[in-house]
């Protein structure tokens, strides 16, 4: 039997957050190979970048600092809004959190000069391998296939 803890455990800290859906002009999503290492949510899973708000930052500003933090890319005025998720923490005396997602298409260039500020690495993916075969934060997950789905869904 393995004697390491549950690879979840640590302090977490649940807060409003942003997300950025970062999309290349061929179609393929920018994801984040998240850092292994306890106190964060899904460790060593692929997500989408972001994360918390500070202070009275809006969600979006919280989203363009992050990237900016993160990848050393400015996408100020260029965010799409997507959607919202809202995460109920009560049973850990929290209340309840949102994490509100925007998407932006990135240019090749942009790509090329990104430079990765946190995180184990980033990887260009399609969205059915992503979806399929890979690790993903299951919240990043649900909205990466709404995102996928959006324009071609049947769902009403």
């Amino acid at each position: 039997m393995n004697s390491e803890p549950f690879p979840y455990t640590g302090v977490l800290a649940p807060a409003n957050a942003a997300a950025v859906i970062l999309v290349s002009e061929d179609g393929r999503y920018l994801m984040q190979r998240r850092d292994d290492i306890r106190g964060i949510f899904y460790p060593g899973h692929l997500g989408v970048f972001g994360g918390a708000c500070d202070g009275d930052e809006t969600y979006e500003q919280a989203a363009v600092r992050e990237l900016e933090e993160e990848l050393s890319l400015s996408l100020a005025g260029r965010l799409k809004y997507f959607t919202r998720m809202s995460f109920s923490f009560e049973p850990f005396g929290f209340g309840t959190v949102e994490r509100v997602y925007y998407t932006a298409t990135l240019t090749d260039q942009e790509i090329a000069a990104i430079r990765l500020g946190e995180g184990q690495g980033l990887e260009l993916i399609e969205a059915a391998h992503m979806l399929r075969n890979e690790r993903v934060a299951p919240y990043d997950s649900f909205v990466l296939w709404q995102h996928c789905n959006v324009h071609n869904s049947k769902v009403r």
